[in-house]
């Protein structure tokens, strides 16, 4: 099978750009190859910190011939448009042009006919473009010349069916000669695929796939825990980070100073992550951290790595001294001591500081605590001392641990388990895969933190456009979304007038709760209320914020399988609960996955059709059926008067059902409609020539459209 094999050599990547590097290489040779007409069976890259390799399989070694007819001007056009044609065309005359004849008569053909290319003549030009054009995050140039890569570009390895096919870029050598480890096995080595590359590195120290470097630094590490009756803490990212780091990972475990334990765990682990890229160690006994660390080495040292172990020792207790300092430091304060620092942060320009965010987040958690579950004083204690330990030393050392800090702290104060929890836990959920809140007070803390900056950022105009989201809203709203839904919370966002047995009135006067961040903000915490803001512009913005909120159910309910239009069929109601909303699309699902649920929607269909036709040619024909006068004369046949019948008892058992939420039941009832409706669109002509059966007909499709559309709106349905 016909392999092109390339390898770029530079220094050493960022891991963290390595895995998208790997993926547009992957794409960006599929795509040029397949233009040329050498689409390959099969592309897959190999990234490590000095190379950058890819193996298509399959690339044929001639392109197939290719025949284009280009289409000319009519017989008799101007000579101008004739010589333009030619031109495109590279003919010599019209006599190499055919003459093709259509309904509008005779025009010219240029039947164009182009050979078959060999794979070098198109491997160079496009190996450079890929060079010269790849979206590097951040790219360098070196030397004198003009290229840039991501760190100074040594070496191409490009080779088609084991030849070398030539690239031309300047300052770089390009042949069948690749390196080594940069320590083991620093000199030239000759390959000849891709199999053979693989083959000959791997006696070089250099392991080409970071599947295989991970496994083995994972493996290792955890017969070198294990070795001591220990147990690694496992880290998905650092596993990833350290085999981006490394060609030939070599595990290597140490011993730090057993005094940094009384240390709060997370700045522990962070440390040694952040800073160091080692793996934190537990004892298995205890669940507690244990004195010891794991690094990842590029090298096997002579003497088995003791001498790299004592020296990251030395580094990690230095860097823990500081955090050490930082924590003592942060101990002396309360975290109620520190609420008035906050008002010297600034939140954004335009929304005042830190502590104006938390006077606002005071107000609307005791507005939440009885829609949640929890003490209001408590809520608005908790979200009081929620930002606390933004002003502390270790906050500032290792800003990630916001919301640790503060738990930390908070217990070591004795406050209530529940409240300290809610302090480390109001940040989350902090993306779609993060824990949310659990205790009902970090519910009501962590709803009031999001919903404040997502008003206050729509109330200044600053919404998230395109793929911009500075402010991270997407995340708050998506976090409002999942809450709410994961812990089947009946809350009214918008105050819309539908009730249900559990939903729970939003806000004062009627006023969703999105409302009242809106109002809070506007009004300040002193004095909040639906009478401090324009009650219209108040109004606006939160329809503008519930649509937001809707648009982050929609991606959050796709991702989990639904269908779109099931998501707008329900959406078109104008619910704004959330709960409610998820089981009438879920309910709607299983409907339509039925025969009576198909069918019904085909009827439908036609009764939507034939209203939407009636009403375009009669301006005023969809506000009469509505208003007129119901009833089905003596002489109606009897598919009709079944209708009519039919949809009366659905109405009622239907709306029934629905005002209980009984939303199984409210599709059952339609269910019971399709017999009636396919009797009627069997026997009964709608057009009638006379006008008021005609009418009457068309009122009883209205009334079909109508009972249906009191469960979902049906014109948002695909097939």
């Amino acid at each position: 099978m016909p392999q092109l094999f390339l390898e770029f050599i530079s220094e050493e990547m960022p891991a963290r750009m390595q895995t998208r590097a790997g993926a547009d290489l992957e794409r960006l040779l599929t795509e040029r190859l397949a233009a040329e007409g050498f689409a390959p069976e099969s592309v897959t890259a190999y990234v490590s910190p000095r190379r950058l390799a890819i193996v298509a399989q399959g690339v044929a070694a001639v392109s197939a011939p290719v025949r284009e007819e280009r289409k000319g001007p009519r017989v008799g056009a101007p000579e101008g448009a004739i010589a333009g044609f030619l031109r495109s065309a590279g003919l010599a005359s019209l006599d190499e042009a055919q003459v093709i004849e259509d309904r509008k008569g005779a025009y010219y053909v240029a039947v164009v006919q182009r050979p078959g290319r060999r794979v070098q003549e198109v491997i160079g030009p496009v190996v450079a473009d890929i060079v010269r054009g790849f979206p590097w995050p951040k790219s360098m140039r070196w030397g004198e010349g003009d290229l840039r890569w991501v760190r100074p570009l040594h070496r191409i390895v490009c080779l088609f069916d084991g030849a070398v096919a030539p690239v031309t870029l300047d300052g770089v050598s390009v042949g069948n000669e690749t390196v080594g480890h940069r320590f083991h096995a620093p000199g030239l080595i000759r390959v000849s695929d891709f199999a053979s590359y693989k083959a000959r590195l791997g006696e070089a120290r250099v392991m080409i796939d970071a599947a295989d470097r991970r496994a083995r630094i994972q493996e290792t590490a955890r017969a070198a825990c294990a070795a001591r009756g220990l147990e690694l803490v496992e880290d998905a990212g650092l596993l990833d980070e350290t085999a981006g780091l490394t060609e030939w990972p070599v595990v290597v475990m140490g011993d730090m100073d057993p005094a940094f334990l009384d240390l709060p765990g997370e700045v522990i682990r962070l440390t040694m992550r952040t800073h160091q890229k080692y793996f934190a160690v537990r004892d298995p006994k205890t669940g507690r951290l244990a004195p010891h660390f794991v690094t990842v080495a590029n090298i096997e040292a002579a003497d088995g790595g003791r001498a790299i172990a004592a020296g990251n020792a030395r580094v990690l207790s230095a860097r823990l001294n500081d955090a050490r300092y930082f924590w003592d430091l942060d101990r002396r304060a309360s975290l109620e001591a520190r609420v008035a620092r906050l008002d010297r942060i600034v939140f954004h320009q335009r929304l005042g500081s830190i502590g104006d965010k938390v006077r606002r987040m005071e107000t609307l958690a005791a507005r939440l605590a009885p829609l949640v579950g929890c003490d209001p004083d408590l809520a608005q204690r908790a979200a009081r001392l929620a930002k606390a330990d933004l002003v502390t030393e270790t906050v500032g050392e290792f800003p990630e641990l916001q919301g640790q800090i503060g738990r930390q702290l908070g217990e070591l104060e004795g406050l209530d388990g529940a409240l300290a929890a809610a302090i480390e836990d109001h940040y989350r959920p902090q993306g779609p895969h993060d824990r949310i809140p659990g205790h009902p007070l970090a519910v009501c803390v962590a709803l009031a933190d999001k919903l404040d900056s997502l008003a206050g950022f729509w109330a200044i105009g600053e919404k998230p456009t395109g793929s911009s989201d500075p402010f991270a809203l997407r995340r708050a709203a998506l976090g409002v979304v999942r809450i709410i839904l994961e812990h089947g919370l009946r809350i009214a966002l918008t105050g819309a007038p539908q009730d249900g047995p559990n939903r729970q009135v939003g806000g004062c006067e009627g006023a969703g709760v999105l409302a009242w961040a809106i109002e809070t903000y506007r009004c300040g915490p002193a004095q909040p209320g639906p009478a401090c803001a324009d009650a219209a512009g108040a109004d606006e913005l939160a329809a503008s914020l519930f649509g937001f909120l809707t648009d982050r159910l929609r991606i959050q309910l796709r991702d989990l399988g639904r269908r779109h239009d099931h998501i707008d069929a329900i959406l078109a109601l104008g619910d704004d609960d959330l709960v409610r909303v998820v089981a009438r699309i879920e309910a709607l699902e299983r409907f339509l996955a039925t025969s009576d649920g198909i069918n019904l929607l085909a009827g439908y269909r036609r009764a939507a059709n034939i209203l939407r036709a009636e009403e375009k040619k009669e301006p005023g024909l969809a506000e009469r059926l509505r208003e007129a006068p119901r009833g089905v004369g003596p002489d109606a046949p009897p598919a009709q008067s079944g209708l009519a019948a039919a949809l009366a008892g659905a109405k009622a058992t239907a709306g029934a059902a629905l005002a209980g939420e009984a939303f199984e039941d409210a599709m059952a009832a339609l269910a019971a409609l399709r017999p009636a409706v396919d009797r009627f669109f069997s026997e009964v002509m709608v057009n009638d020539d006379d006008p008021a059966v005609r009418f009457n007909r068309l009122a009883l499709l209205s009334d079909l459209r109508a009972v249906l559309h009191q469960a979902a709106d049906f014109s948002k349905l695909e097939g």
